[in-house]
């Protein structure tokens, strides 16, 4: 599976990828603390999906796709028509046709690899997309929001589903999967990530990723893993 992936500048956005074909009928998705939306081209059809955040690994089946764009969204960015507790471990179809998107009673054009960063505006200015400030600072490592923790805690849980912790433990495996898998040495990891010993983030990795560290470092299973990228700050807190 050709993976292509690229940052944003946009304050919405994480992370915007796309794909062509698929050698594998299976994918393992790994925890991923983001929500994104994704549009797939599946034997000629156009599919558009609303995936929440993944707190568990989950064995996917690949259709016939010919191509599929993803736009994963920022922590703090939510659609108040949509709240994405709802969305946890779990994912909505969006009405689509060849050209075009439904959403919230209105029709927008496909996103395109590109110009997301287009369709997320049209979107945000529509008021389909909003942003919690105070939350997107958190996740950039801030702390003097002036808030307490629990009106933070608060906060995130709106916002992205999920509690701080639950976020930190995610991104800090995924972060520990993207190092091993460049070839860092598993003890180096467990510094560099702040897991208490192996075995510590031998479970973790287990647990949301899938893989042990020698797997990810030799990199040798015949199931190919989701989309994995740098962690934002929290994942290392």
């Amino acid at each position: 599976m050709n993976v292509i992936d690229r940052s944003s500048d946009s304050i919405l956005v994480e992370r915007v990828w796309r794909s062509e074909g698929a050698d594998a009928t299976q994918m393992l998705s790994v925890a991923n603390s983001n929500w994104e939306l994704v549009v797939a081209r599946v034997r000629g059809e156009v599919l558009v999906v609303i995936r929440g955040p993944e707190t568990r690994t989950t064995l996917v089946e690949l259709p016939e796709v010919e191509a599929t764009l993803g736009i994963v969204f920022a922590h703090g960015t939510a659609m108040p028509h949509l709240p994405v507790g709802r969305l946890v471990d779990s994912a909505v179809a969006v009405e689509a046709s060849a050209r075009r998107v439904a959403m919230a009673g209105e029709v927008w054009e496909l996103p395109r690899f590109e110009s997301a960063e287009d369709f997320v505006g049209k979107l945000a200015r529509a008021g389909l997309l909003r942003r919690d400030r105070i939350v997107s600072e958190v996740a950039a490592g801030a702390d003097d929001h002036g808030l307490t923790a629990r009106s933070v805690q608060r906060r995130v849980a709106a916002a992205t589903g999920l509690t701080q912790g639950a976020i930190r433990q995610i991104e800090r495996a995924r972060q520990a999967a993207t190092l091993l898998q460049a070839g860092v040495d598993a003890l180096d990891v467990v510094h560099r990530v702040g897991y208490y010993d192996q075995p510590h983030m031998a479970r973790s990795l287990t647990r949301f990723i899938g893989r042990t560290a020698t797997q990810l470092q030799r990199q040798t299973t015949d199931v190919p893993l989701s989309l994995l990228y740098k962690t934002p700050a929290w994942g290392s807190s």
